[in-house]
């Protein structure tokens, strides 16, 4: 990440206070704060023209993730909408897209969500920015909290696909606990003990030489949690280079991390009925499925209901 930190030398509107520190043209600086990618005292500003006293500490993102902040914004695309109603709206998050926005500014699901129901959208959970599938959203502060609740119970079955390194078991479950990478920020180590709870179920449901794929019932919530167990069982997930994946499959380069959250079963924050929310399965996790000539997992319902059995 490129930043530049500075302080402000008179009590000047925002736009000007980042013209002046990075001698840049006006528009440009007004550009930068609009996108969301200056701070004041730590708090993202977004409006221009607010007063900032002298000697306020001002931060820049220039650039995030090898993008620039000041490279114009990619298209805005559609928002995929599930299921909707009252209380609740989920849509399936395309890969690429983060959860939430991100301090370069960048377009991200919760600003899409929020633009789609002209109003703060309500974040229940996150999935990683190469992930795709299922995420919901609530509507109100209750409902956000009711639905925040099902996840933090239990109460909320997840099932993923995943395309992987071959290797995987049939069928199993992983206990191993996760612990941060001292050695590398932002990856997680998963090991016997000294470390966060987490429990993952999986199935293969189909595998050749090349790479494996599977369904996969997590348990717990953990960051990174299916990431970390599959590569600690030797079958990386494919197209995630943070953990190892591998790059290609059949000398065919993997554009992402190769992770669908597919299904999603909780109760109705209102009537607590249950729902079941189903993301189609996106053409570059569906091409492995023809490949292996697995039958798509939405037309066997015993492996949307709940994971393999087992006490919790």
């Amino acid at each position: 990440m490129k930043r530049r930190v500075f302080q402000t030398d008179a009590a000047v509107p925002l736009e000007v206070a980042v013209a002046r520190g990075l001698a840049c043209p006006l528009d440009a600086a007004r550009a930068l704060v609009v996108r969301g990618a200056v701070y004041v005292r730590g708090r993202r500003q977004r409006e221009a023209t607010l007063a900032v006293a002298a000697g306020s500490p001002v931060l820049v993102v220039l650039e995030e993730g090898g993008r620039s902040s000041t490279a114009p914004e990619a298209p805005a695309m559609p928002l995929r909408v599930l299921y909707e109603d009252r209380e609740v709206l989920v849509v399936d998050k395309p890969p690429g897209l983060p959860a939430q926005p991100t301090p370069g500014g960048e377009r991200s699901l919760l600003l899409l969500a929020s633009e789609h129901l002209g109003g703060e959208a309500g974040l229940v959970h996150r999935l990683d920015r190469e992930t795709s599938g299922v995420t919901v959203f609530g509507k109100s502060g209750r409902a956000t909290s009711a639905l925040a609740a099902s996840f933090r119970s239990g109460e909320a079955h997840k099932q993923y696909l995943a395309v992987t390194a071959p290797g995987l078991a049939e069928v199993g479950t992983c206990t191993l606990q996760l612990a941060r990478d001292p050695s590398r920020p932002g990856r997680w180590l998963a090991r016997p003990r000294d470390g966060l709870g987490a429990e993952t179920r999986f199935r293969r449901l189909g595998a050749n030489a090349a790479f494996a794929l599977a369904a996969l019932w997590p348990r717990t919530g953990r960051t990174h949690q299916l990431r970390a167990h599959l590569a600690a069982l030797g079958a990386p997930i494919a197209g995630d280079r943070l953990y190892g994946g591998p790059a290609e499959l059949g000398g065919v380069p993997v554009g992402r991390s190769l992770l669908h959250a597919h299904v999603l079963v909780l109760p109705h924050p209102r009537s607590g009925a249950p729902l079941r929310l189903v993301a189609p399965i996106p053409d570059d996790v569906g091409r492995y499925l023809d490949d292996l000539e697995v039958v798509p997992p939405e037309d066997a319902p015993e492996l949307l209901t709940a994971p393999p059995p087992g006490p919790r």
